[in-house]
Formats: structure tokens, C-alpha cells, sequence
């Protein structure tokens, strides 16, 4: 009998250091960060607040960055969590952004905020999304009147895409609310640009 305890210890211990090897992501993911709140030096672009806080691959840097820093009620107001596709900067000037719009979901509720961000976040490091080529990543605004999210995805045009993902979000979210898809270079135009896509 116990030799039968010894022989199972022993396959327990060899076996453990397997099971603490990281989980690799498909991708590298980057939060980024963005005050707005501080005051900007005059002539400022949009942006020069704009900074890249940490590139991830595992599951398990996730949770931890997910847990310490990058939650939406951690922030004060006028400011901004992104998670990015690695390479890809959170700017309408970025390549794979520039043809680009986003779908956006207003909260008026911090606690509903968390949630959704975190659902998110999961759904795109867990590749959920059927047309993960077409998203460059989310971003997650804190203010003073009501904050939101906005999934920005590659190539606006492609209505067909462009409804998929927005319906796959709200499946994400768990929310029977319209939400809205605006392209980017509309919004370049004019600061409250008119929605094309609505799911």
C-alpha cells in the first residue's frame, strides 16, 4: 500500500512542472493607456498622452495585468485603457486602422463597464470571434457623464463583416441594446459623426 502512495507521488511530481508551463495566446496582445485628464502642452497632437504600457502572449500575463492595473474602474476620469493586436497602434493614422471603424456601447454604469471590458478582453485573447483578422482591438473611455467601449475593427466598408462582428459583441456582452458602427474617416470629419451599421 504504500509503495502504491510512493509510485502516485512520484508520478504527481514529475508530471506538475508540465502543468505550470504558460498558455501561449495565438497572438501578442498591448494595452495601452491614455490620460486625457492632464493638461497638454498647446499645439499637442491628439495622442502625445498616448502610451504603450505592456505586450503580453500568455493567459496567465493577462490575468495578472488584468488584476493589478487594466480595469476600467481603476481609472480616473478622462482617460483611456486599449487593447491592441501587437504592432497595431490605437490611431485612426495606424495602417491596419485607417480604412477602419468601430462598433461603441455606451455605459452608464461603472460595474456594467468592468464587465463588459473584461468579456471583451476574454473574447478577443480567446480568439471568439469568427473574423479575428478584421479586429485591431478595444478601447475603454472613462468619463465623467457616461463611458463606453469601442471595438475598432480593419475595413469598414465590408458591411457584411462589420455586422457579424457587432452581432458576435453584443452575444459577448450579453446586451439586447442597439449599438452603433461608425468609420473612422467619418469621425476624422466631424466630431459626432453619423452611425452607418447598427446591430
Amino acid at each position: 500500500m504504500a509503495s502504491e502512495t510512493i509510485e502516485s507521488t512520484a508520478e504527481i511530481t514529475t508530471t506538475a512542472p508540465v502543468d505550470k508551463q504558460p498558455h501561449k495566446l495565438g497572438r501578442d496582445w498591448t494595452f495601452w493607456f491614455d490620460n486625457q485628464s492632464k493638461p497638454k502642452l498647446q499645439g499637442a497632437a491628439w495622442g502625445s498622452s498616448l502610451r504603450k504600457a505592456y505586450t503580453f502572449n500568455t493567459v496567465e500575463d493577462f490575468w495578472c495585468l488584468y488584476d493589478q492595473v487594466f480595469r476600467p474602474n481603476k481609472l480616473t476620469g478622462n482617460a483611456d485603457f486599449h487593447l491592441f493586436k501587437a504592432g497595431i497602434e490605437p490611431k485612426w493614422e495606424d495602417i491596419e486602422c485607417a480604412n477602419g471603424g468601430k462598433w461603441t456601447v455606451i455605459s452608464s454604469r461603472k460595474e456594467t463597464l468592468d464587465t463588459m471590458w473584461r468579456e471583451t478582453l476574454m473574447a478577443l485573447i480567446g480568439e471568439q470571434f469568427d473574423e479575428a483578422e478584421e479586429i485591431c482591438g478595444v478601447v475603454v473611455s472613462v468619463r465623467q457623464r457616461q463611458d463606453k467601449l469601442a471595438l475598432w475593427t480593419k475595413n469598414a466598408a465590408n458591411e457584411a463583416v462589420q455586422m457579424s462582428i457587432g452581432r458576435k459583441w453584443k452575444e459577448v456582452l450579453d446586451i439586447t441594446d442597439k449599438i452603433s458602427y461608425s468609420f473612422h474617416d467619418d469621425s476624422k470629419r466631424e466630431r459626432s459623426a453619423k452611425s452607418r451599421y447598427f446591430v
